[in-house]
């Protein structure tokens, strides 16, 4: 596994897109974690204990040169990171010039889990464990950023497990290798020193409540109806029917694109 994870960081590119992104739903409109899941453990709690003896694993992983570097490269926050890592155990390079629709609804979807753990992370503010032990992470770049910034839940985790199950539904023949790749990229925060156990945990239960409310927005499921007819077309799966449905929508979206680029040169 870890051999695959080292061959897509070669071979995909990652993407950088400024443009502003059309969430499924605003934070609001998400569940609220404060209502429903568990505060972080304190000091006295097992939980804790369990906390402390993971972030130990963690640190003894970084003797493994080649899952420390996974753990560094998962650090880089970011859609880019999610691509680069992600179509490999994917089976398809993603990218928004060659898989339009699978990069929005990635895109969009993970942001809009994303947001349910903003609440949460101001609410709490939790130190996190280089802060309490005093120690560097791997990814000192980072430091100063999430010494401001709730240790839980973790982002990070989120936005890998949401990628995960995300990208499971459009290939479900590959979900087996994408969650373990979604378990591995929460596993990292551990390793890196960013979070505790408990953010983690915390995360991939957020990631579910979230992805399950994804799928109440009619949009997203339209959304996800293209990514998959894109992706049956892309590997060769598609019928006839099929592919002239997938050329006639791209044919709209290219005229339709072209149109509001004339429209705003006026």
């Amino acid at each position: 596994m870890i051999a695959v994870m080292m061959m897509a960081a070669v071979c995909a590119q990652a993407q950088s897109d400024k443009t502003p992104v059309d969430a499924y739903f605003t934070k609001t409109e998400m569940p609220d974690m404060l209502k429903w899941c568990p505060a972080p453990p304190d000091t006295l709690d097992p939980r804790f204990a369990n906390d402390i003896m993971r972030y130990f694993w963690g640190k003894q992983m970084r003797n493994c040169k080649e899952r420390a570097d996974i753990a560094i490269r998962d650090a880089v926050y970011g859609l880019d990171c999610i691509i680069r890592e992600f179509s490999e155990p994917f089976g398809l390079q993603i990218s928004k010039e060659e898989t339009p629709e699978i990069y929005k609804v990635l895109r969009e979807g993970t942001a809009t889990c994303d947001s349910i753990c903003t609440i949460p992370k101001r609410y709490y503010m939790r130190k996190r464990p280089f802060m309490r032990f005093n120690e560097p992470t791997l990814y000192p770049e980072d430091e100063p950023a999430l010494r401001k910034n709730g240790s839980y839940p973790s982002g990070h985790t989120l936005l890998g497990w949401s990628s995960a199950l995300l990208l499971s539904e459009i290939n479900p023949d590959r979900a087996d290798t994408l969650l373990a790749r979604g378990l591995m990229y929460g596993d990292s925060r551990l390793i890196v020193g960013a979070h505790w156990q408990s953010d983690v945990d915390a995360a991939r239960l957020a990631a579910a409540a979230a992805y399950a409310r994804l799928h109440t927005s009619e949009r997203f499921l339209e959304q996800m109806r293209l990514a998959r007819q894109e992706f049956r077309v892309k590997m060769g799966l598609a019928t006839i029917v099929e592919m002239k449905a997938y050329q006639k929508a791209q044919a709209k979206k290219a005229k339709e694109a072209k149109k509001a680029k004339v429209v705003a040169l006026k």
